[in-house]
């Protein structure tokens, strides 16, 4: 096959991957993703786009040189583990992981992905004796059967029901809700910031009163830190931004460094308990692999010594003004609100359509961003902290041209 050949990739999609998947690559015109490094990927048009997408993965870009160095390296030596012999790379990741996650968190179980991750959450929950869970509306915590069950929209739930009983959702942000459903039986997972429910930012001193909350009644709290985790917010964890402890976090996109698929939970010694005593309790057959474990201990690596959790809290704000800027500049009777934190930018615009033009727009600017599962209106910027100066000039101008065209298109379809 002749991967460069858009028309057969199409045609494949169409007959093997999904025909929907192949209608909105013709609708929005994109082109076959051929190779990345860094922050750009490189289309079968012959195009260079900034990455500003890739729904929250690529802190560290594409194909970081020492990520994927320790992964050529493990791939030349043991890729997959026999389960049964100790695994030296899963016990560095363990430790690497612990040593930089919330204090009291040191018992780590690494996943294939985020929303396994999930389950592990949910299952320590149950084994700790919390039988209802208090999720949040516009939380997003995966689409396997647990992780849908406390994922909080009822487009992607209601066509697998029953999921999960004992499970209930409360406005996010809203401690006053919380306060009213919360018990010893009870366990809330919620994210310190919904990123797949468009860039929700909840009041300040929130996510501390929660914890406060959950422990003065005796509930477990699971923090999804799968999105915001390991730097994407200007912090290690949304936790840290109020010195937050969870008895339970999730962690994954980045953790993988752009190279592999790896999700992680970190939780204290005491829930964790049961799986130490019995590990087969829970178990995957390729969690920990140490292909993904390598990949695990560079990434780590690398957000230490290139100061990347640093240089995501000085980029961040310019990012977010960039694009409120430009918003504010060009249509904003299309814009509700431009909002943000870290290298997390979500333009909250006045209907899904405004954000497919806009998404559209920045395409044709070279520009890849995301959309947001739970927020159809919301489209989103989650660019890698090793933007350059050029980069940020060419993002400044593509944003500025972008929202000019949003501004001319709608206008005109009116």
């Amino acid at each position: 096959m002749n991967h460069l050949d858009r028309d057969l990739v199409l045609a494949r999609y169409d007959q093997h991957v999904s025909s929907s998947l192949a209608n909105i690559a013709r609708m929005v015109s994109t082109p076959v993703e051929t190779h990345a490094e860094g922050a750009h990927v490189h289309g079968s048009d012959g195009r260079t786009y900034l990455d500003c997408g890739g729904f929250g993965v690529f802190l560290l870009g594409h194909r970081h040189p020492k990520v994927v160095e320790a992964v050529h390296r493990q791939l030349d030596r043991n890729p997959l583990a026999t389960r049964l012999f100790l695994n030296p790379e899963l016990a560095d990741a363990a430790a690497e992981l612990a040593s930089v996650s919330p204090a009291g968190l040191d018992k780590v179980f690494l996943t294939n992905s985020g929303a396994e991750a999930t389950e592990v959450g949910i299952k320590l929950a149950r084994l700790a004796g919390k039988g209802r869970v208090v999720a949040t509306t516009g939380g997003f915590h995966g689409k396997t059967t647990g992780a849908l069950s406390v994922t909080g929209r009822p487009q992607y739930r209601d066509p697998f029901g029953p999921l999960l009983p004992g499970v209930e959702f409360v406005a996010f942000g809203d401690l006053a809700a919380l306060e009213a459903v919360i018990g010893p039986d009870t366990v809330v997972i919620l994210e310190p910031v919904q990123a797949e429910g468009g860039v929700r930012v909840p009041p300040p001193g929130y996510l501390r009163a929660v914890r406060d909350l959950c422990t003065t009644r005796g509930a477990l709290l699971v923090l999804d830190e799968i999105q915001t985790g390991l730097g994407r917010l200007g912090t290690w964890w949304g936790a840290d931004r109020e010195g937050v402890s969870p008895d339970v976090l999730l962690t994954g996109k980045i953790l993988g460094g752009g190279v592999m698929p790896v999700g992680g939970v970190v939780a204290t010694a005491e829930v964790f308990a049961p799986l130490d005593a019995d590990p087969l309790l829970h178990s995957s057959t390729f969690a920990g692999s140490p292909l993904a474990s390598a990949a695990v201990s560079a990434t780590i690596g690398v957000l230490r010594e290139e100061g990347l959790v640093e240089r995501t809290a000085e980029l961040g704000p310019h990012v977010l003004e960039m694009t409120r800027a430009a918003m504010e500049q060009h249509c904003p009777h299309l814009v509700t609100e431009t909002r943000g934190e870290g290298l997390l930018v979500g333009v909250d615009l006045v209907t899904a359509e405004a954000a497919t033009e806009l998404l559209i727009a920045l395409l044709d600017e070279g520009v890849i961003p995301s959309y947001s599962l739970n927020s159809s209106n919301v489209l989103r910027l989650t660019p890698p902290a090793v933007l350059t100066t050029d980069d940020l000039h060419r993002l400044e101008s593509a944003l500025d041209r972008a929202a000019a065209t949003l501004g001319r298109t709608l206008r005109a379809a009116a």
